[in-house]
């Protein structure tokens, strides 16, 4: 049931934490700093710090939901995060992680797929049989077929084509370019920069080498989106796939990888919404298939 009040929707991510408040009148969006998640030390009190400010700009609410960065690992901290906001707020609070935000407003709550391919990569599904996180593991051991992952497949094919362990590529000049003036990709990825943001920014060299031909970015971009779709028919049984992330503005590559999910059996659709319309769903509503992993208080 939809309720005429006035509701505050929060999309807290690590680099940017963003509010909507919601009422019968429209909507108003407030943005601020993000925090480090709530996996990290001292995670809800940061969270807070970057949340309470935003609300204190908003003025009265009646009603909050909350995606966090991080809350999915740790249901504890998501528990305490929604006490703490409950208390500080004195109205009803939804706390959640931001990709199930993400996906209750990508699917407009309804049940699918949410295919996440940015820097990262992961599915979350949702159908007859739960709800199920696949992949999310992070760029050391996962992420598979994102941009990270694209990125340090390319940089390996550059030097492994410099020293004469496979073949020529076209993206030894298009990463000699973007890396310079480092002298090669090993001191570019020693630089003080986290290796997987670094990394991802090389993804759309690979994906424009693949989509002029150039045969080992093109085994790269296959493999990938054969992993990306794996996870997402390993997230949910229900065919319907939303794909999100930055990877999705290359033409080129949204396009195989739809041809790929298509093949898989799955039908890609278009986004009902963003993660601040999940949040806000959230804060409406209690019968998502979501629920066991939202966090309540009041």
């Amino acid at each position: 049931m939809q309720i005429a009040h006035i509701i505050a929707a929060i999309d807290l991510g690590k680099t940017r934490c963003r509010l909507a408040v919601i009422d019968p009148d429209g909507r108003r969006s407030y943005a601020d700093a993000g925090s480090p998640g709530l996996a990290t030390a001292d995670g809800v009190d940061t969270a807070l710090a970057a949340i309470l400010p935003l609300l204190a700009q908003a003025g009265p609410i009646d009603s909050l939901g909350v995606g966090v960065a991080g809350a999915w690992s740790v249901p504890d901290a998501a528990r305490d995060l929604a006490e703490r906001l409950a208390a500080s707020t004195e109205v009803p609070v939804a706390v959640a992680s931001d990709v199930v935000t993400a996906h209750g407003g990508a699917l407009g709550g309804a049940p699918g797929t949410l295919l996440i391919a940015g820097t990262g990569a992961a599915a979350l599904g949702a159908d007859a049989a739960g709800v199920r996180l696949v992949d999310g593991w992070g760029p050391d051991v996962g992420d598979l077929g994102g941009g990270s992952w694209i990125g340090r497949e390319g940089i390996r094919a550059v030097l492994r084509a410099r020293d004469g362990l496979a073949e020529a590529t076209t993206l030894s000049d298009a990463v000699r370019a973007h890396i310079s003036p480092a002298p090669d990709a090993v001191a570019w990825l020693a630089a003080d920069i986290p290796a997987a943001r670094q990394l991802a920014t090389v993804a759309p060299l690979v994906l424009d080498a693949a989509a002029a031909g150039d045969a080992v970015a093109t085994g790269i971009a296959a493999e990938a989106t054969r992993l990306l779709t794996a996870s997402a028919v390993a997230a949910s049984d229900d065919p319907a796939v939303v794909i999100h992330g930055g990877l999705t503005d290359h033409a080129w590559f949204r396009a195989e990888l739809e041809r790929s999910l298509t093949a898989a059996g799955r039908m890609t659709a278009p986004a009902a919404g963003d993660a601040l319309d999940g949040a806000a769903l959230l804060a409406r509503r209690t019968d998502m298939p979501h629920e066991r992993f939202v966090h309540r208080a009041e």
